[in-house]
């Protein structure tokens, strides 16, 4: 399938919005919110207009992929500054074709070069172990409560980028999505059937409670 992959264009905010909207509806719960929070991220000083790229297929949008910038607060004291990848959306029709990996590929290539040393995501393990992300469990790196979570996934951008790197990882307060707001966006768009208790909803809940607390030594 032929796909070509640029940077997103003001002019495709909404139809990005959309195929975002599409991938995510009733996927982690009912309706969804990913259409919203790309929406305010655009906006955010951390976000990284130059890692917000497009999937195009015969002219038209079928992904996107958006970073923010995050941090690690190390167990050192010091803070190491990474990437929060997400959301990264396919049209439902699009999907187990490779869209995704070859959006994740371009990007992590683009992000090297600019310098940083790894991404971080919370997503389903099974997915993105193919796609060279690994636990943060093996870096020794928890989420804000310190714990260690199973969806917590790393991917160094270079050999030993996180070597000697423990702590805590903080992504943006921009992911914290304000329900109201997200219902009030939502509006917008034509109305879909929010479905609760689909295969996809039971397994992120599965994953969400992979966790366990980290020692005091982290």
């Amino acid at each position: 399938m032929d796909i070509q992959l640029r940077l997103e264009q003001p002019a495709d905010y909404r139809k990005t919005e959309t195929v975002t909207r599409e991938a995510f509806w009733n996927h982690f719960s009912p309706g969804c919110n990913e259409h919203y929070l790309l929406h305010i991220m655009r906006g955010n000083p951390a976000f990284l207009p130059q890692l917000d790229v497009v999937a195009v297929h015969d002219g038209r949008i079928v992904g996107n992929i958006a970073y923010m910038k995050a941090v690690i607060h190390g167990d050192d004291g010091k803070t190491y500054e990474v990437l929060s990848l997400g959301p990264i959306a396919v049209l439902p029709e699009y999907q187990r074709k490779g869209v995704g990996r070859r959006l994740i590929g371009y990007t992590r290539e683009l992000a090297r070069k600019m310098g940083f040393r790894a991404i971080l995501l919370c997503g389903d393990p099974a997915y993105y172990g193919r796609q060279g992300f690994a636990a943060a469990e093996q870096f020794g790196i928890r989420t804000a409560d310190n714990m260690y979570a199973a969806a917590l996934q790393v991917c160094e951008l270079y050999e030993n980028a996180l070597s000697g790197i423990r702590g805590r990882y903080i992504e943006d307060a921009v992911y914290e999505v304000d329900q109201d707001a997200s219902a009030a966006f939502d509006q917008g768009f034509p109305a879909k059937e929010k479905i609760g208790g689909t295969p996809s909803q039971k397994r992120f809940q599965e994953i969400v409670a992979m966790q366990k607390r980290a020692d005091k030594h982290g």
